[in-house]
């Protein structure tokens, strides 16, 4: 992964790409153009005892390893199918118990078990002939190398590994400083969050071929998972299977353009120049003012004098009244990364009133947290609310066909299904089909298995 693009016409089709027609072929809104299993992959320590550690689904029964203890799976045919793996690992995590060991060090564990063991001449394919092998990945070593807190955390994980892989009678050991400053500069650069269905952050894994896949804030394209298996769908009509003109996002866009830029230079080490980082406008719209004119809908710069749409001057309390409630806004935002409170999201949004204009970006940052926030607690007004609001800021910063709006309205079909409003139950669902058919696919489980049966109920209670 080492960095551009517009909207078609949509198109239903959600078939995977043949791949000896791939580069000729006009590719449609919709289509599978890559479906990847993962070089390697872990799931997150927090979820070991809920989620199986092969397929990555939720877990009925707990079925641990019966050496080590410390994973879990859902069945004996998981447990089977991981053990050509999880054999080298296991007496690493039976002899560091009872700690939990951290996701990035047993990533690292597991990376050098997969090179050790023929993983370095493993390919992953983007097309009929393209590939990558892992040391196709760019590593970034010397920018790593003279980065302060990736040689903190790399020292950190460098002892932990040491502990883990000390085990009498293991072949196996820590590489040397140079290489594993390597591998872990290729993790870091190239990892990916596999996501579940509700777009949570599940796992971290290695994939070969999509490696190859640009970085834009205007993505074609977008990457969703199925268990640990990965997919690309186009969100965009293309000329052809072209991967150096296919992008995908690798941050959250629901930031400003110095957020995205830091955010990238920090974790890719690359200074994004698409069109939207590098637009003055992007930043003044998202951090926008409304007008002090309440008949007047536009979003004005509060460093100007009046609006430019209607003339309402913008007195020096106006201004002062805005910066207090955008620092406000951005400290609690802050405070609530782990955990959204329903009641701190209302004195922002009371606040925010009159203020901030309804597609600034910081808005929409706390519209979605009291969504989720109402939806923790049980709160179905105050989500639906929050959540007919959040639609505009979600199709606007995330784009017309990404998977968070789609969730998006599923939530809120699900909702307003709950409290027996079937019409607009039906609709939002019905959008939800819209765009998730795109990003994820027709046979897909999250339409199959949770879409679907909500649609059917929906309009059977409507008839």
């Amino acid at each position: 992964m080492e960095s551009i693009t517009s909207m078609t016409t949509p198109s239903s089709s959600s078939s995977s790409l043949s791949k000896s027609k791939s580069s000729t072929m006009i590719i449609k809104r919709g289509t599978r153009i890559l479906t990847e299993k993962p070089f390697t992959y872990v799931l997150k320590s927090k979820y070991r005892l809920e989620r199986c550690d092969n397929c990555l689904e939720a877990i009925q029964k707990v079925l641990k390893c019966s050496n080590c203890r410390y994973v879990t799976y859902c069945n004996r045919e998981c447990q089977q199918k991981a053990w050509s793996l999880h054999k080298h690992e296991c007496p690493f995590l039976k002899r560091i118990q009872p700690r939990i060991v951290p996701d990035a060090a047993r990533m690292l564990c597991r990376l050098i078990l997969r090179l050790e063991h023929g993983g370095d001449l493993e390919r992953g394919y983007y097309t009929e002939h393209g590939s990558r092998k892992f040391r196709d990945l760019m590593s970034h070593y010397a920018e790593i190398k003279n980065d302060p807190k990736r040689l903190e955390h790399l020292e950190s994980l460098h002892a932990v590994l040491t502990d883990m892989m000390s085990v009498s009678g293991s072949s196996s050991t820590v590489p040397n400083k140079t290489e594993l400053m390597s591998i872990y500069g290729r993790l870091i650069t190239n990892g990916f969050n596999v996501l579940d269905a509700e777009m949570n952050s599940i796992a971290t894994a290695i994939y070969l071929g999509v490696s190859i896949t640009d970085h834009s804030c205007q993505p074609n394209a977008v990457a969703t998972f199925e268990g640990n298996e990965l997919h690309v769908h186009a969100i965009e009509d293309l000329p052809c299977l072209d991967w150096s003109k296919i992008y995908i996002s690798y941050i959250d866009l629901l930031n400003t353009p110095e957020q995205r830029r830091a955010d990238l230079k920090d974790h890719y080490y690359f200074l994004c120049v698409c069109s939207k980082c590098i637009d003055p406008q992007e930043t003044r719209q998202m951090n926008a003012a409304a007008c002090p004119n309440p008949n007047c809908n536009a979003s004005v710069n509060f460093e100007l004098d009046k609006c430019q749409d209607c003339d309402a001057p913008v007195t020096t309390e106006l201004r002062d009244a805005y910066n207090e409630i955008m620092t406000l806004t951005q400290t609690s935002l802050d405070s609530m990364k782990e955990v959204a409170y329903l009641d701190m999201c209302k004195i922002c949004l009371t606040k925010q009133s009159g203020l901030l204009h309804p597609l600034n970006v910081w808005h929409v940052k706390t519209l979605d947290a009291a969504f989720e926030a109402a939806i923790d607690v049980g709160k179905w007004s105050d989500a639906l609310e929050y959540g007919q609001k959040l639609l505009p800021g979600f199709a606007k910063y995330h784009g017309e066909w990404n998977p968070l709006l789609g969730l998006l309205h599923l939530k809120l079909g699900k909702i307003q299904l709950y409290e027996r409003s079937y019409k607009q139950a039906v609709h939002h669902l019905q959008e939800a089909q819209r765009i998730l058919t795109v990003t994820h696919g027709r046979d897909h489980r999250l339409l199959l298995e949770q879409l679907r049966p909500l649609m059917l109920q929906a309009r059977h209670e409507m008839t």
